[in-house]
């Protein structure tokens, strides 16, 4: 497991306001162009006001920039006949495994006008998760050469952000309580490859809701914003169906 990194103050409080959309579970898809609207949105303002969706997705693989297809530890054919997709994503990081049970987190936020270089934004986002974890009882630690978060068990969170025009989307994957089976759909060759959860730490269920709500508290606090508001979905949420194949 990396070392972990001293943390570093909060931000200044920022002018604007913080706006939370609980989303469920919802497609890999419909959530990045809801991203991708809300992306849009911001830059095209002058105040420093920003998103958070918190989500679940089903089943998918997602590959990063830092991606390499090898990272697949299962065969095409096995993947097909699971419904799982395999995904190439303009994002940063590699390979990361979705399921309900892990917690997106999407930050949309104006990192210009929140005075943020992209190691500004790396760093209090993943400290914002550390303190997540600790109020769950669980130690995790972030790296300064490596994204994501671990605990002794393994890698419970995964980084992949990307900005556009300065503006701030996708972001980091906490595993809350997902299906290990998932979990392994994944290597991570010349790496630790352990993945854990908060509920593999804990050696307990984990409440999705609590992890959510300290999620919100820990970002806004964590970029400066004295106030979030909380709402279930978005006007803009467009949702695609699709079947769910779950392991037996």
């Amino acid at each position: 497991m990396p070392d972990g990194t001293t943390t570093r103050p909060e931000l200044t409080a920022a002018a604007g306001a913080l706006e939370v959309h609980l989303l469920g579970l919802v497609d890999f898809d419909s959530a990045l162009s809801l991203q991708e609207r809300l992306v849009f949105d911001i830059s095209g303002r002058d105040d420093t006001r920003g998103a958070l969706l918190l989500c679940e997705h089903p089943p998918l693989i997602t590959l990063g920039r830092e991606a390499s297809s090898s990272d697949v530890a299962v065969d095409p054919d096995d993947l097909k006949a699971l419904e799982i997709d395999v995904r190439w994503i303009s994002r940063g990081g590699g390979l990361c495994v979705h399921a309900p049970g892990q917690l997106a987190v999407y930050p949309v936020l104006p990192l210009e006008r929140l005075g943020l270089g992209l190691d500004d934004f790396r760093s209090a986002f993943e400290e914002a998760l550390v303190g997540v974890c600790h109020e769950q009882r669980v130690p995790a630690k972030r790296s300064a050469d490596e994204p994501g978060l671990w605990s002794r068990g393994g890698q419970v969170g995964f980084f992949g952000a990307a900005v556009k025009s300065w503006v701030s989307y996708h972001g980091m994957f906490l595993n809350v309580d997902p299906d290990p089976t998932f979990m392994k759909l994944g290597s991570r060759p010349g790496r630790d490859e352990r993945v854990s959860s908060l509920r593999a730490h804990r050696l307990k269920p984990v409440s999705m809701a609590s992890v959510r709500e300290s999620v919100m508290r820990h970002v806004a606090k964590r970029f400066g914003y004295e106030r979030h508001h909380v709402y279930t979905g978005h006007p803009l949420l467009k949702r695609t169906r699709r079947k769910v194949c779950l392991h037996a």
